[in-house]
């Protein structure tokens, strides 16, 4: 029974940790399937600023995954950097297949930008604020 248990506990903590990240993944994934993916955003917000935001959150994500998974603080930065950026290039790949969508080189570098300034934004907040999200995850 402890087996089981223990299982149970790993595979909740590995849903935890990657299902945030994956779902984020799916999302932008799903969007850039489409030819003009929320009008009313894109039309009001610079596109490059969108894509900065949107691969700085991807990867907050990430870094939050691979914190939980016990790699060391630099090495997740890193980590969530590359995935981020290559996932980036992925995308854009993706979209050069989408009637109506382009791919190109400036989106890629602000998604690079932001994954950048998301994969270093988080623990730099973390080390901002004494005791806010140490607590170890799940």
């Amino acid at each position: 029974m402890l087996n089981i248990v223990t299982v149970f506990v790993r595979l909740w903590r590995q849903l935890w940790l990657w299902a945030p990240p994956l779902f984020y993944a799916a999302l932008i994934f799903h969007f850039s399937s489409e030819a003009n993916p929320l009008p009313a955003l894109t039309t009001t917000i610079w596109d490059k600023a969108l894509h900065a935001t949107e691969y700085a959150g991807f990867a907050v994500l990430l870094f939050r995954a691979l914190r939980g998974e016990g790699v060391g603080a630099g090495w997740s930065i890193v980590l969530a950097f590359l995935i981020a950026t290559v996932y980036a290039a992925s995308d854009e790949w993706h979209q050069l297949w989408v009637p109506g969508r382009d791919s190109s080189v400036l989106d890629w570098t602000a998604d690079t930008i932001g994954a950048a300034l998301g994969s270093a934004l988080l623990p730099s907040w973390r080390d901002a604020e004494p005791g806010l999200m140490r607590r170890r995850i799940v």
